[in-house]
């Protein structure tokens, strides 16, 4: 793949529509090229600067030749004025990079150019000063595409990993299985050593039971009964 880099300079700007009130602009300029993802770099804010702000700001871009030829590329140039209130647009620029390209007649050097900007209802006011320099092409190597591979399942489909409480996989024991929880204590289950029978305490004698009579009292009537026979 043929690219080649492109020094681009942000002069300054002339005669903008000043989009503010009660106080002088601070403007800056955002700048991208269509078709280049994540191509998208802004020049400092130029304070207090109203409608003739000057930046001297540079930037690279690396574009793809095969794109430029085919007229597929567009250098856009968007006007900001800086408030506390959030940005405003002021105006744009659009100039295809073909056309910058095809300018240089193939010249090496610097080349100067002034474009007029846009406002947002599609009226000329204003003027963007800029500076350009092609590099020379050369083939970039093909970008690997970083696949983002599935991580590797440690355990069964169906099956919680350890962090949900359950023991690894390939343990002294098999996993319970999904939505299995051991009994907790007081909710209807006897408690282990209970279960098992070891060490068991006798169980409560119950308030039905019939209190046994005391042993003096059987012998009085063992007495009475001798007596009547």
């Amino acid at each position: 793949m043929e690219c080649r880099p492109l020094d681009l300079t942000l002069i300054s700007a002339t005669d903008l529509k000043d989009v503010n009130i009660l106080s002088k602009m601070d403007v800056c300029a955002v700048v991208s090229i269509s078709g280049e993802s994540k191509s998208k770099q802004k020049t400092p804010v130029d304070k207090d600067s109203g409608p003739n702000p000057k930046w001297n700001y540079t930037m690279k871009f690396t574009i793809v030749e095969s794109a430029v030829q085919q007229n597929q590329l567009t250098l856009k140039i968007k006007l900001m004025s800086d408030r506390s209130l959030g940005e405003r647009e002021i105006g744009e620029v659009h100039v295809p990079i073909k056309e910058l390209l095809d300018n240089l007649g193939g010249e090496k050097s610097e080349k100067r150019a002034s474009y007029s900007v846009r406002l947002p209802n599609g009226k000329p006011k204003g003027t963007v000063n800029i500076a350009y320099k092609f590099g020379e092409k050369f083939t970039a190597l093909a970008q690997n595409l970083h696949k983002v591979e599935e991580p590797v399942m440690a355990y069964p489909p169906g099956h919680l990993g350890p962090s949900d409480g359950h023991p690894p996989h390939g343990g002294a024991y098999p996993y319970p299985p999904p939505g299995w929880y051991p009994p907790q204590p007081g909710y209807g289950y006897p408690p282990a050593a209970a279960a098992l029978g070891y060490g068991n305490a006798p169980p409560p004698a119950y308030a039905n039971q019939q209190p046994q009579k005391p042993e003096k009292n059987r012998r009085i009537m063992a007495l009475g009964l001798g007596a009547r026979l």
